[in-house]
């Protein structure tokens, strides 16, 4: 894999391949560096578990109870 990074002088660029890159199917892109894919600016998510509630007033852990089989 060759992957390069130049400011062109003109409109043309020419490039050398490996010997091994010659008779197989290359590909070449050219992009500004700034200009690929933008993402899109995510809004944080408001999580709220409102709609969850269970009343756990009176509640008492019991360890020993939890751990029995």
């Amino acid at each position: 894999m060759i992957r390069a990074s130049l400011i062109p002088k003109k409109q043309q660029i020419s490039i050398e391949v490996p010997a091994d890159y010659v008779g197989t199917e290359i590909e070449v892109i050219a992009f500004r560096k700034n200009e690929g894919v933008e993402r899109e600016k995510t809004i944080p998510k408001k999580v709220s578990f409102s709609s969850i509630s269970i009343d756990t007033s009176g509640f008492r852990f019991d360890r020993d109870e939890a751990n029995e089989r």
